[in-house]
Protein backbone atom coordinates (compact mmCIF):
# COMPACT_ATOMS: atom_id res chain seq x y z
CA UNK A 1 0.00 0.00 0.00
CA UNK A 2 1.05 3.22 -1.24
CA UNK A 3 2.28 5.80 2.04
CA UNK A 4 1.18 9.85 1.78
CA UNK A 5 4.69 11.23 2.56
CA UNK A 6 5.84 14.88 3.44
CA UNK A 7 8.37 15.88 0.65
CA UNK A 8 12.02 16.38 1.71
CA UNK A 9 12.29 18.74 -1.08
CA UNK A 10 9.69 21.30 1.05
CA UNK A 11 12.54 21.80 3.38
CA UNK A 12 15.39 24.54 2.06
CA UNK A 13 18.66 23.35 2.28
CA UNK A 14 20.41 24.23 5.44
CA UNK A 15 17.46 25.04 7.37
CA UNK A 16 15.07 22.85 8.79
CA UNK A 17 12.36 24.94 10.58
CA UNK A 18 9.19 22.76 12.10
CA UNK A 19 6.77 21.86 9.94
CA UNK A 20 2.73 21.44 11.03
CA UNK A 21 0.14 19.05 9.46
CA UNK A 22 -2.17 22.30 9.42
CA UNK A 23 -5.33 20.53 7.91
CA UNK A 24 -6.48 17.73 6.45
CA UNK A 25 -8.66 18.44 3.62
CA UNK A 26 -10.35 15.02 3.24
CA UNK A 27 -11.79 12.81 5.63
CA UNK A 28 -10.24 9.75 6.71
CA UNK A 29 -11.56 6.66 4.70
CA UNK A 30 -12.29 9.12 1.77
CA UNK A 31 -11.65 8.02 -1.85
CA UNK A 32 -8.93 9.78 -3.42
CA UNK A 33 -7.85 9.83 -6.74
CA UNK A 34 -3.82 10.01 -7.84
CA UNK A 35 -2.54 13.37 -7.50
CA UNK A 36 -5.40 14.88 -5.14
CA UNK A 37 -4.21 17.11 -2.42
CA UNK A 38 -5.51 15.75 0.66
CA UNK A 39 -3.66 17.53 3.19
CA UNK A 40 -1.84 21.05 4.11
CA UNK A 41 1.30 21.45 5.18
CA UNK A 42 2.83 24.63 7.39
CA UNK A 43 6.49 24.85 6.86
CA UNK A 44 7.30 28.60 8.08
CA UNK A 45 5.47 30.52 6.97
CA UNK A 46 4.93 28.91 3.38
CA UNK A 47 1.34 26.30 3.28
CA UNK A 48 2.24 23.06 1.15
CA UNK A 49 -0.44 20.78 -0.41
CA UNK A 50 0.20 16.92 0.31
CA UNK A 51 -1.17 14.80 -3.00
CA UNK A 52 -1.74 11.14 -2.94
CA UNK A 53 0.29 9.03 -4.92
CA UNK A 54 -2.48 6.78 -6.10
CA UNK A 55 -6.12 6.79 -5.98
CA UNK A 56 -7.62 4.83 -3.00
CA UNK A 57 -9.45 4.80 0.16
CA UNK A 58 -7.05 7.38 2.70
CA UNK A 59 -6.09 5.70 6.21
CA UNK A 60 -4.93 8.63 8.34
CA UNK A 61 -2.01 7.77 10.76
CA UNK A 62 -0.95 11.36 11.66
CA UNK A 63 -3.27 13.61 13.63
CA UNK A 64 -3.86 17.67 12.55
CA UNK A 65 -1.40 19.87 14.22
CA UNK A 66 1.12 17.42 14.43
CA UNK A 67 4.65 18.02 14.08
CA UNK A 68 6.01 16.47 10.64
CA UNK A 69 9.51 16.04 9.50
CA UNK A 70 10.58 15.77 5.63
CA UNK A 71 9.74 12.64 4.21
CA UNK A 72 7.48 11.67 7.34
CA UNK A 73 4.61 9.32 6.63
CA UNK A 74 0.90 10.79 7.16
CA UNK A 75 -1.46 8.33 5.39
CA UNK A 76 -1.88 5.41 3.37
CA UNK A 77 -3.85 4.86 0.67
CA UNK A 78 -5.56 1.44 0.49
CA UNK A 79 -6.80 -0.13 -3.37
Amino acid sequence: MPDVRVSEDLWSTGMLPEGILERWLVEDGARVTAGEAVAAVRIGEALHDIVSPVGGRLEVVAPASEVVDPGCIIAEVHS
